[in-house]
């Protein structure tokens, strides 16, 4: 992780406009602007973000951000710049470093700062950021806070056109992952939620991660212990599901996963 402070050249040098983050592993940005900022202050592309009060800038806006300060990729003599600064291939964040986000369109400019520990304003949003999630039943996430809070969101009540058709076909739905470093959740590079959307919007309730993974250990098990709690064969296995007395929770090419319950009433009859 590679953090920037932004400045502008006409401000003052003790005032920083926000901090630009970058994952080289994921090769993702993410802009976090300083509250209360000044949309005149902002970098345009993010101005009608901050009219809105929205200061934590997803990895596809701020990587229109970034694609402002660099020489696009279909210029036509691309490939003898890149060989002018000793680039192999084109790469939006090696690019930015040649000039430290200084283009002629305006005045803003990086400066990178220490990782550790982190800015204030970072280590005080991060609270938020996102540890893990349980797809629901569409359109319901169960969604897991570094604070260590656990959310119902249902992505209905946010409004964001882009996550639409994640939420009816429950399979399509299921895809969501967890952004880098937790900044959200995302289906694609257009369809994403950021972390304070989601902790904003989600109802609490009283669970905690260790509490999902208590359950799994305890309350999920595999072929050959459903085999061992039954007293039965891989057989006897596959046809109590193929007469729909046992239904698998997972199923791999490999394992099929059962709720210990389901097993345990089985043994009862």
């Amino acid at each position: 992780m590679r953090i920037f402070a932004v400045r502008d050249d006409t401000l003052s040098r003790e005032t920083i406009l926000g901090y630009l983050v970058y994952y080289e592993n994921a090769k993702s940005f993410y802009m976090e602007l300083t509250d209360g900022i000044d949309p005149w202050d902002a970098p345009p592309v993010l101005s009608a973000f901050v009219e809105r009060g929205e200061y934590s800038i997803d990895s596809y806006w701020s990587l229109r951000w970034v694609q402002q300060r660099i020489v696009p990729r279909d210029r036509q003599n691309i490939g003898q710049i890149l060989r002018d600064n000793g680039l192999k291939e084109y790469d939006e964040f090696s690019l930015l470093l040649l000039s430290m986000g200084r283009c002629e369109q305006d005045d803003f400019y990086l400066e990178e700062v220490p990782a550790h520990p982190l800015p204030d304003l970072l280590s005080r949003r991060w609270r938020t950021k996102v540890v893990d999630i349980v797809p629901m039943e569409a359109p319901k996430l169960l969604v897991f806070f570094r604070n260590g809070a656990a959310k119902v969101v249902d992505i209905l009540e946010l409004n964001r056109p882009a996550c639409e058709p994640f939420r009816v076909s429950q399979d399509r739905f299921n895809t969501v992952e967890v952004q880098p470093d937790g900044y959200g959740v995302y289906w694609n590079d257009r369809a994403m939620i950021s972390h304070r959307d989601l902790y904003a919007h989600g109802t609490t309730i009283p669970l905690t991660q260790q509490d999902l993974y208590q359950y799994v250990q305890t309350r999920v098990v595999s072929a050959s212990e459903a085999c061992s709690l039954l007293e039965c064969s891989r057989q006897n296995i596959d046809d109590l599901m193929r007469r729909d007395k046992l239904h698998p929770i997972r199923t791999d090419a490999r394992y099929k996963l059962f709720s210990r319950a389901e097993v345990m009433q089985r043994r009862k009859e």
